[in-house]
């Protein structure tokens, strides 16, 4: 199964609740508590997002954290890659791994290409994409299309 962390699905879920209101400063306590998660894990979660450039902090009286840039041009790959590093299916679709199959592996560029198709649908998805409401439909449909001509669906 494909999954990522707990952490970077709440990393997610912060930053997207940042994009709402994205020149608002938000401290850690009022995130906790407007998400439902507790204020060390949000905290753990804003410092790691800082570090990744996606968040500035400003301290005191009216401090907190927001957005570095506009919400339409930070995707959901930047926010995985902060929170977890690079994004690689298999570790022959790692930049900085050399898998001991690798002079022999028959289906290496297939994961790779795989990895590059998932990593695009990724990077096409941004902040404000996710706070935009999608019908079941919708989604169903685009699932269709994906899946139908990879190369041409828009997510």
């Amino acid at each position: 199964m494909l999954r990522i962390s707990k952490m970077t699905d709440y990393g997610t879920v912060v930053m997207t609740h940042l994009a709402r209101e994205p020149g608002r400063r938000f401290s850690a306590r009022e995130l906790a508590q407007d998400l439902g998660i507790g204020v060390a894990t949000v905290s753990k979660i804003l410092k790691t997002l800082e570090r990744g450039d996606l968040l500035t902090a400003q301290r005191g009286k009216n401090g907190g954290y927001r957005l570095t840039r506009a919400p339409e041009s930070i995707s959901v790959a930047e926010v995985i890659r902060a929170m977890e590093g690079p994004i690689a299916l298999t570790e022959c679709a790692s930049d900085s791994v050399r898998c001991e199959q690798e002079d022999s592996c028959r289906v290496q560029t297939n994961w790779q290409r795989i990895n590059r198709a998932i990593l695009r649908a990724l990077e096409d998805v941004s902040l404000a994409d996710m706070n935009e409401s999608i019908s079941e439909g919708g989604v169903a449909q685009s699932a269709l299309a994906f899946y139908r001509e990879p190369h041409k669906a828009a997510l």
